[in-house]
């Protein structure tokens, strides 16, 4: 009541706060709303976490229990979600790095972390493409900077290149040599750049991620997504890996419509006697 009576410039503040009051109070009842919504129309959507192409890796780990799987361990320990919508190649090069590094003998010696890499990359246009709703980076600029990763950390390792160029039975036996090589030590990692919709069901467009291991015998990779937020690693089956790979970007993409994928082997030098 002492409010209502209030005259002058004192009733103008308290008036002014108490419609404030009231605009806060409704954006919240808004906000709350889009929420529940949201929620509601998450909650209706009848698809699985993961379609038929992708098995989740806690329910397929026999292959991990079974063989030495040297890429899996080499990569596990250094397991990082994207730092931002657009970070999946920034991500799984930290990934590669650490992986070929190894764990730092010193107690001041820190880790490759996303930050630190942009930082020692010094690259302005990988920092511009993996910000927040950054658009990416194409097949021949991720190549790029994994070159840029290894220097700035001074890992002596050659690269290998697998772009496949068409689905034939000779580009799948010879993707398959690559994998199945490369599973043989820790000194090489392979990376990928391919369409994560056609392993996960999901969204359809271009995304980074290293490959966890290889199961020779029944044809599948297991590949360590870096999308954490939705994902764990999970397997899929060759084939289904080279079709990802061949699929192109959508034309919402922009800058990378078009783009297709491949795989890119590094492989760590062996120290001079």
């Amino acid at each position: 009541m002492r409010r209502m009576r209030s005259f002058g410039a004192a009733a103008g503040v308290e008036g002014a706060k108490h419609v404030r009051r009231r605009r806060v109070r409704l954006f919240a009842a808004v906000l709350a709303g889009i929420t529940l919504a949201t929620s509601l129309l998450h909650a209706d959507d009848p698809r699985p976490k993961l379609g038929p192409d992708a098995v989740p890796i806690q329910q397929s780990h026999e292959y991990l229990r079974s063989h030495e799987a040297p890429d899996y361990w080499a990569l596990s320990p250094y397991y990082v979600p994207q730092a931002t919508d657009s970070a999946c190649s920034l991500a799984t090069v930290a990934m590669l790095l650490n992986a070929l590094r190894g764990l730092p003998p010193r107690a001041a010696d820190e880790l490759v972390t996303q930050k630190a890499l942009l930082a020692a990359a010094g690259s302005e246009r990988w920092t511009q493409e993996t910000s927040e709703a950054g658009p990416g980076v194409t097949w021949q600029e991720f190549a790029d900077d994994v070159r840029l990763g290894l220097k700035a950390y001074g890992v002596d390792a050659e690269i290998e290149i697998f772009r496949p160029p068409d689905d034939s039975d000779e580009t799948r036996d010879a993707m398959r040599r690559v994998l199945a090589e490369n599973e043989r030590s820790d000194r090489d990692i392979v990376l990928i750049y391919f369409n994560q919709g056609v392993l996960t069901g999901d969204w359809d467009g271009p995304h980074i991620s290293p490959i966890g291991a290889y199961d020779a015998e029944h044809h599948r990779v297991l590949v360590m997504d870096v999308d954490r937020q939705w994902y764990v690693p999970y397997w899929s089956g060759d084939e289904k890996l080279l079709e990802a790979m061949r699929r192109p970007a959508p034309a919402r993409f922009g800058a990378l419509a078009g783009e297709t994928g491949g795989l890119i082997r590094v492989v760590k030098k062996a120290a001079p006697p």
